[in-house]
């Protein structure tokens, strides 16, 4: 790929280059005109420095403000607002296949639906589309999964506030609580947003007055008590390629590959559990991440699945890991030109394989009045932390926290201990990083 001088650009974009990236060093991989060449939907650049050691021929297809950086770093762009649905949104779809592209990749919730339309008109398999839509719509992926026979609570959909009573009254009274016995909490999420945004625990019916009207509809789905994890898995031709288990310390804060011995003990049931999922949502190809439960009697409930990475650096913390790079797994298996041979020699084995325990903390303030970032000693002293991206305050008040809220960044930890892994994670809860 040519690269483009500094001189030949105005200031405002040379003020983007950045020096350490392939494609302005030079040294790019050479990209393969024999392999899949990939559109990459949204914008993610650990995934575009991936792309740039890969030896696929990429393409970023990302809104707008992306256009200035992928000038001045000679990242191949088209720019495209995922936003707006209109009578011209097959336009990417047709400029795609006119480019030659092969496959679209999603790499946000928000990109999904849009992967699946495009794939439909690139593989010429209409029925991509409303796989897509399965993948974005909570309650439509549900009754999939129940049609299928998979464990599913109990949910439906809400249009207001009264739907929300009623469904927590008929939640309890199936229950059979009596007058005076604490009411059994439910759970509302967002149709279609991913992990924690929107989603709220209802424990008291006074709480449902708290739910903001611009948030319906939504789903509500009964409380599973139960050991909540989450599970990475890579598909070729229908089959399972690599299949990792991120466990969960505390759900919106914590979590750690590969998973402890204890959950690893259930790898069997969760496995046959991902291949009744892949057979239910008829997935051939590309890189899902569902989420489980496992109950005190052995009973392993489906939560829901994403068509995409997941959240809080999981990829990066499989990387840590297992030193394979995950958005070059998912290149692999989502390019139609791969071969059998070549995704099963990408990929180590589970478990065996890992190099250590990756682990990441989501830091939220517990003060309502900061003013300054101070990292306490118990964490930057411990022998397992590596890294953060916190930054310093940019106001004192913090803002109330909407559902379970959105965190203001990521400590990372690797060691050699599972155990010691979780109970550090769990410690985190505890400590104040804004004073």
């Amino acid at each position: 790929m040519s690269i483009t001088s500094e001189k030949q650009l105005p200031e405002s974009v040379t003020a983007w280059r950045d020096p350490e990236m392939d494609s302005v060093k030079g040294t790019e991989t050479p990209k393969d005109p024999n392999k899949g060449y990939i559109a990459l939907l949204g914008w993610s650049v650990n995934a575009i420095k991936a792309a740039q050691k890969f030896d696929r021929r990429y393409v970023v297809v990302a809104p707008e403000w992306a256009e200035d950086f992928c000038t001045a770093n000679n990242i191949p762009f088209i720019a495209w607002d995922f936003i707006r649905l209109n009578d011209r949104s097959m336009e990417i779809a047709e400029r795609l296949k006119a480019e030659g592209v092969d496959v679209a990749i999603p790499l946000f919730e928000e990109t999904v639906e849009w992967s699946g339309a495009i794939n439909s008109v690139l593989l010429d398999s209409p029925r991509m589309y409303g796989q897509s839509i399965l993948f974005r719509d909570k309650a439509l992926m549900k009754r999939r999964a129940q049609l299928g026979g998979i464990r599913v609570g109990i949910f439906e959909e809400a249009h207001e506030k009264e739907d929300v009573i009623r469904f927590m009254k008929r939640v309890n009274q199936t229950l059979l609580k009596l007058d005076g016995d604490p009411d059994d909490p439910i759970h509302v999420k967002a149709f279609d947003k991913a992990g924690c945004l929107g989603h709220r625990m209802i424990r008291t019916v006074e709480e449902i007055e708290h739910i903001p009207d611009e948030e319906y509809p939504l789903l509500m789905e009964s409380h599973l008590d139960g050991w909540e994890f989450a599970v990475e898995a890579w598909i070729h031709d229908g089959k399972i390629q690599f299949l990792n288990i991120s466990e969960y310390v505390t759900l919106g804060y914590s979590v750690f590959v590969p998973a402890t011995q204890e959950l690893e003990s259930w790898r069997n049931a969760i496995t046959k559990q991902i291949e009744l999922l892949i057979k239910t949502f008829d997935i051939q190809f590309g890189l899902i991440h569902p989420e489980y439960f496992v109950t005190a009697d052995g009973e392993m409930y489906f939560g829901e699945v994403a068509y995409r990475p997941p959240g809080f650096k999981a990829f990066e913390l499989i990387e840590k890991a297992y030193g394979f790079n995950a958005y070059q797994a998912s290149m692999l298996v989502f390019d139609p030109k791969s071969t059998k041979e070549e995704v099963a020699a990408f990929f180590p084995r589970e478990v065996v394989d890992a190099k250590g325990y990756a682990g990441c903390f989501g830091v939220y303030p517990r003060r309502r009045v900061v003013s300054k970032l101070e990292m306490p000693k118990e964490t930057i002293e411990h022998p397992y932390f590596e890294s953060h991206e916190l930054v310093a305050p940019t106001e004192e008040t913090v803002p109330d926290r909407s559902a379970f809220g959105t965190h203001w960044g990521l400590l990372f930890f690797f060691g050699d201990d599972p155990i010691k892994m979780r109970d550090l994670l769990k410690a985190q809860e505890d400590l104040d990083f804004y004073v």
